[in-house]
Order: structure tokens, then sequence, then C-alpha cells
């Protein structure tokens, strides 16, 4: 019979088990900051309908989803499939917040870390499951901008911890810079927005690419108008101090012009109060976020010594999350963190070392006929919160090192007959390439020394 090859489709991230943990234990270092924050964990289902998942796409968007089809509805002739994977996180939030509406208390705080699911054309780092990591706030009715500052202190938090280098949270308002439009003549909803996704490419194309594009055909402004918009959006601040200061030197505006202003002098007022310094946020009037439904803060983070990763965290502030769905106003702010994307990216520029098993020692076996003795000791240890490993099937001494190394243990435990005899244990450090004997009896203490140790020094290690 001839054999299937095996092989993943592109556009997945498959781990082997160490470079796993290490992808676990961001997630676990997320999980642990959203949960600080007073966020509470939700999770959906990976399939929706897909009248409700695309209720206010098309376009891009809905090309790339990947619709469900059981084999007996692939005889029933429709239009489109009845269900879908989901493409976001948002998009199921918005749908869960306006079916369980009436049960949960508001403002309603939800962190969500699953899969999602998108067509992406196969190419390096690009994907097609990937894990986001969410967090929101939703409001009833009102949600204060007040929730807007929260969010940075969030992002620095997790990203402090992640411990990845330095890192900076860029700040703007989308009401601000669709005021600007306005006080240039540009007052239709639908070409300003237009207008904000070009010089949202600013800081990746350039700015005689967004001056080109902006007086061209398709957007016909005037050559004063297009500067004007590009001196306003490359306003970069050094401090807070400056940030508002050059806030306070735009000048007057209109009535959203002067809201989105106050808002972003109010959230960068408050980010020194939730212990974020102004080291690591800064004003930047180019970012504007792709997606239409961002209405007032904008955020992006970058990494200072690794500007070609781009944003490893975005997000914004909604009116209106769940208007679609129900009459109910609904306001919120979020940000996502695209794990896998941040994972490969980090990885691929050497920011992640592979990381340590999971199993703490390894209890080898000298003599099968004393194998009571290695899973008593295996049980102690075990029941002392040591992840244990006991070698079930004998072998050289050498192999069973030789195994340990590879699978990333970095402690091995011998104990044989001389070792039984005198009640003494053979610890073996496998990175440090030493060993010592300890008294069974004092065998849990010294492990747990050596192991906080190697704790220690596997984090000094892996910074960058």
């Amino acid at each position: 019979m001839a054999l299937t090859q095996a092989r993943t489709m592109p556009g997945v991230l498959e781990l082997l088990p160490l470079d796993q943990i290490a992808f676990q234990r961001m997630l676990d270092v997320i999980r642990r900051n959203y949960e600080r924050f007073g966020f509470l964990p939700v999770e959906t289902p990976v399939i929706e309908f897909s009248d409700v998942l695309l209720t206010k796409t098309g376009g891009e968007t809905e090309r790339q989803v990947y619709f469900v089809q059981s084999t007996g509805a692939l005889a029933q002739e429709k239009d489109r499939p009845e269900l879908a994977l989901r493409f976001d996180l948002t998009v199921p939030l918005a749908r869960y917040v306006a079916e369980h509406e009436h049960d949960l208390s508001f403002p309603f705080r939800r962190y969500q870390m699953q899969r999602v699911y998108r067509g992406e054309r196969a190419q390096r780092g690009r994907f097609r499951e990937f894990y986001q990591c969410d967090i929101d706030v939703i409001g009833k009715d009102a949600l204060s901008v007040r929730y807007d500052a929260e969010i940075p202190a969030v992002i620095y938090s997790v990203f402090r911890e992640l411990d990845v280098g330095a890192f900076t949270i860029q700040m703007n308002n989308r009401k601000l810079m669709r005021g600007y439009f306005e006080g240039l003549g540009i007052d239709d909803a639908e070409k300003q927005m237009l207008v904000l996704r070009e010089v949202d490419k600013l800081d990746k194309r350039g700015p005689q690419y967004v001056r080109d594009t902006l007086t061209g055909e398709a957007f016909g402004l005037s050559h004063e108008a297009a500067d004007r918009i590009l001196d306003f959006v490359q306003v970069r601040s050094t401090s807070l101090a400056d940030a508002l200061a050059k806030l306070d030197a735009l000048g007057s505006g209109g009535e959203t012009f002067e809201q989105g202003r106050a808002e972003l002098k109010e959230v960068l007022g408050l980010l020194r109060d939730f212990g974020v310094p102004d080291t690591h946020f800064v004003l930047n009037l180019s970012i504007a976020r792709g997606l239409d439904y961002y209405t007032g803060t904008v955020y992006e983070t970058t990494l200072n010594d690794h500007p070609d990763i781009g944003s490893v965290c975005s997000g914004g502030r909604y009116e209106n999350l769940a208007g679609q769905y129900t009459k109910s106003h609904l306001p919120g702010v979020g940000i996502s963190i695209g794990l896998t994307r941040l994972f490969w990216q980090l990885r691929d520029a050497g920011l992640i070392a592979r990381a340590q098993s999971t199993v703490d020692v390894l209890v080898t076996q000298m003599d099968a006929a004393d194998l009571p003795h290695y899973i008593a000791l295996a049980t102690e240890l075990r029941q002392a919160g040591i992840a244990t490993e006991v070698v079930m099937e004998g072998g050289k001494l050498g192999k069973q090192f030789k195994y340990a190394d590879r699978a990333g243990i970095r402690f091995v435990l011998v104990l044989g007959e001389d070792e039984l005899a005198r009640n003494v244990v053979t610890v073996k450090d496998l990175r440090r390439e030493d060993q010592f004997e300890v008294a069974r009896t004092e065998l849990i203490k010294a492990l747990r020394v050596e192991l906080a140790q190697a704790d220690i020094s596997l984090h000094q290690s892996s910074k960058p």
C-alpha cells in the first residue's frame, strides 16, 4: 500500500515541544496580565453562522473567510454555506454581547485567547490559522474615555513581562484626524476614511508615496491640502509634556477636532497614574488603524530595535460594537495581540530561545529490579510539586542522559546500588555539566534550590 505523504498546509505554525513550551509561556504571561487587570475569560465557537459572521463585511474580508460545509449539505443548492470559521475575535464578541446582554454586568471586561482562521495568501510570516489574544471593555449606553487610558497600561504590563526589549505604544485619536480633515474641506465620511487608510501607510511607504496618492486621480486633493495633512500626521512626541504641548500647538478646530484633542489629552494625562512611563508611549498622529469601526483613540505598539516587525499589538475605541445585532448602544475599547505571528517574528529575529522542558528532573534506571525505588522517589518528588519523569525501560546510562538532554530536561537523578546503600542520590546538572550527591532526606530541599536558581539563570539568559 502506498504511503500518504505526511504534510501540513501552508500558513500554519506547528512547533516542536520545546518551542511549544516557549509559545505556551507567552500565552501564560498574556493571560496572567489580562486577569491582573480584572478581565474575565470568554470563549466563543470557532464556527459561526455565516450571516452573523459576515453581517458587516464584504470584499477582501469575505474572500478570506473559510466556509464550512458538511458532506450532507453539499447536495443542497445555496448561494453561500450556512457556517463559516471566525476570521477574528471582534465580530464573535459583538454577537456574544448582543446575545447575552441581559446576563452580563457592564462595563463588561472580557479577554479571549483563541485561534482564528483567515484565507491569507501563503507567504513567509503570514498565517491562515493563528492565535489572537484580545481584551475589550464594553459599556452600556456610554463608556468613559478613561478606559482608553487603561488599555496602554495593560499593553505596558504585558510586554514588560514578555521581556522582548524596548517597546513604544503609539497613540492617536480618529476624531482629531477627522476634525482636521473637515477643516481642510474634506467633509465626506467615506472620503475621510479613504484618507485615513492612506495616512496609516506613512511609516511603511513614506511621505512621498502618501502625497502622490492624495493628489492623484483617486483622491484629487490639492498639493496644499496634501502638504498640510502630511505636516499634521508627522507630529511625534518625545515625552508626556511634549505630547501635550504639541496637541496645544495644533491650533483651533471644529467640534470633532476639539473633542478628539480633549479625549487624547485626558488619556495621555492618565497614563502616568496607571504606571506607564512616558519613555514607553508617544503621540503619533499618523496612526489611524485601517478598520472602519474605530472612532476615537487608536493604538499601535512597536519594538524599538525591530521596526521591521511592525505593530505587535493594536486596537482602539469603537462607538457601537453590536449595532448589527441589537438596538442597544454598546461602545467599547480594546486591543489585540496576534500571538502566532508575533512569536514567529520574535523567534526569527533571535529574540526567543528554545524553552527548557516542563519536566524538572528525570529519574534514571540503573537496575530493573530497583524500579519500585525509582517510582517511589518520583512519587515523592511529584507530591512536593516537582515535575518528574521516570525511565521505565532500562538501557545504558549514557543513552538515558542523551535522552534527557534532547528532551530539554536539565536535572538527572541517579539512584544506583551504591546510592541506595548509602541513602543518597546523585544529581547531575546537564547544563552546567557537573554533579553532586545529596542525602535522600534533603533531596527535595536541594532540588528546590537548584530549580529556583535555574529559573533565575534562564530568565537572565533569555533577555535580548
